[in-house]
């Protein structure tokens, strides 16, 4: 446990992305391989669901450091962060000494915690703190309050694994995707430059594209890049192998039985077949609105109601298998030619769609292209360039995201809480509203977009100008005005306004405009029914 702790400490401590690559192999070097599983796997995000309240874990550290209940609101409100409020108020050194592996504190303590009653999960948090110094006790806390996330990306443990193992990033790549528990076997499989990779649901890593940020003229040739809609579904690998069918989406979660109308025209493709594309609300040729999607992906039962009400397709981006062939370090060119050919032949029953390729001489053409997105409820253009092979993750350079401009308006912010992780303690997190008559209505939270600066600006704003207090949520004199941007916007009875939007975040702030100058609730659904026309 403390080696894991110095190893967190050290990752969230630097900016530096060689020193954390450094101190990730100096980790994997050193830890038992079932320590180096449970690293991989909180570290790539995948935390345990929590086992005990923030109101118990609260309750039995105040009295543990025997600090009042309102001072230890008080603090928690100051500090911003559970995990770091009772490591800050709980002595700093260990009281017990007992150093035991990571592995045996995540399957002896933390994964049992939730089975037991009340009583006996109080003494078990309280040996736990009183065996840890508060370097551990802070990182102990963040996991058991799910809150644990450190300044290391998947791409970077996926880096410092292949260093240290001498195995291609590719590969362990490919070994981490899709489904996997981990444990001691898996960790020495995972290095193992003899394991076997051909686990028949497995997919592949997701290649990802990158925003457009420089002069689409810096790209070179118009002609050297296939242009596709960017459509606003669930990205998804369809792969069918022994006769059997697998859906994975982005976020590698296995969407088994819940496209069964996919998993139907997929059994037609050859074995040995892995699509890559987008899950799509799809009707007479065109996209349905995303909400429709996103209200059948929660239901367990996909009934013929269901299926009637949102059909879908998969839009077909790429082809990265085929008769059991890696096809990923072909050029995209080749991959397409395959793909068209495997289309082409009527498999897929009007479900697995191609992809449009958008062919156009120059970037002037594209561009017009790219204007007609909104009439086609896209989000704007795909670049690829035609000889680039299928990577893995998000790379710079061969796939780009050519978006069209977003929504936006102006809103005034009404509520504030802290933020998580290196914004613990600064009030970052925002709920916006517009006017409904003579009284504001909320329709958005947000988090993203303001520099550091401003952020600390608001922060002494919020903590200046508070009129309210509901746990960590504060509201504040509504004095503020935002540009929001958004990328979708859709009826939501969540909200107080009736609409919801997809994407928000903080495009500007603007200090120019008074709260009466932000827009209204009328502006959200005159823009709402522009956009239900357009689909």
């Amino acid at each position: 446990m403390r080696r894991f702790a110095r190893l967190y400490h050290e990752l969230d401590s630097s900016n530096a992305t060689g020193d954390k690559v450094a101190a990730l192999v100096s980790y994997f070097r050193e830890a038992p391989a079932a320590d180096a599983a449970w690293a991989v796997a909180f570290l790539a995000g995948r935390r345990p669901r929590r086992a005990v309240s923030a109101t118990l874990l609260g309750a039995w550290a105040a009295a543990e450091s025997e600090t009042p209940d309102w001072l230890f609101e008080e603090c928690h409100q100051q500090v911003g962060d559970l995990a770091e409020t009772i490591t800050l108020l709980l002595p700093a050194k260990a009281s017990i000494a007992l150093d035991r592996n990571l592995s045996w504190w995540v399957e002896e303590r933390l994964l049992k915690l939730g089975a037991l009653e009340a009583e006996a999960q109080r003494e078990t948090m309280l040996d736990t703190w009183r065996a840890f110094d508060a370097g551990e006790r802070f990182v102990w806390n963040k996991l058991i309050t799910g809150a644990f996330r450190v300044g290391a990306s998947l791409r970077l443990v996926i880096r410092a694994l292949a260093q240290a193992s001498g195995i291609p990033e590719e590969t362990i790549a490919h070994r981490m995707a899709g489904a996997w528990e981990p444990g001691d076997a898996w960790y020495r499989a995972l290095i193992d430059p003899d394991a076997q990779d051909a686990a028949a649901s497995r997919p592949y890593p997701f290649f990802l594209a990158y925003q457009l940020d420089l002069p689409v003229g810096d790209l070179g040739k118009a002609t050297d890049w296939l242009a596709e809609w960017k459509w606003d579904g669930i990205r998804a690998q369809v792969i069918r192998r022994g006769g059997e069918t697998w859906t994975w989406s982005r976020g590698e979660e296995l969407l088994r039985g819940r496209f069964p109308e996919l998993e139907e025209a997929a059994s037609l493709l050859p074995d040995g077949t892995v699509l890559d594309g987008e899950i799509l609300p799809w009707r007479d040729g065109a996209p349905l609105p995303f909400a429709l999607l996103q209200r059948r992906i929660t239901r367990k039962t996909v009934t013929p109601q269901v299926r009637q009400q949102c059909p879908v397709v998969l839009m077909t981006y790429d082809l990265l298998e085929l008769d059991g062939v890696d096809l990923r370090p072909e050029p995209l060119s080749a991959r397409r030619e395959r793909l068209e050919r495997l289309l082409g032949t009527g498999r897929g029953d009007g479900r697995l769609l191609l992809s449009e390729g958008i062919v156009a001489a120059d970037w002037p053409a594209l561009e017009a292209a790219r204007r007609e997105s909104r009439e086609r409820a896209a989000e704007g253009l795909m670049l690829k360039r035609l000889d680039s092979p299928y990577g893995v993750g998000r790379r710079r350079g061969d796939w780009w995201k050519w978006k069209i401009d977003p929504y936006s308006v102006d809103a005034v912010l009404l509520y504030a809480q802290p933020g998580s992780g290196r914004r613990a303690g600064l009030f970052t997190d925002y709920t916006f509203a517009v006017w409904d008559g003579d009284k504001l209505v909320t329709f958005a939270k947000a988090y993203s977009g303001l520099t550091d600066e401003e952020i600390r600006r608001v922060d002494a704003f919020v903590r200046a100008n508070t009129t309210e207090r509901f746990g960590p949520v504060r509201a504040v004199e509504p004095r503020l005005v935002f540009e929001l941007a958004f990328e979708g916007i859709q009826a939501s009875p969540r909200h107080k306004s009736g609409i919801a939007v997809r994407f928000p975040r903080m495009a500007r702030w603007r200090t120019d405009k008074k709260p009466e100058d932000a827009d209204s609730v009328e502006t959200l659904r005159a823009l709402l029914r522009s956009v239900n026309r357009e689909t």
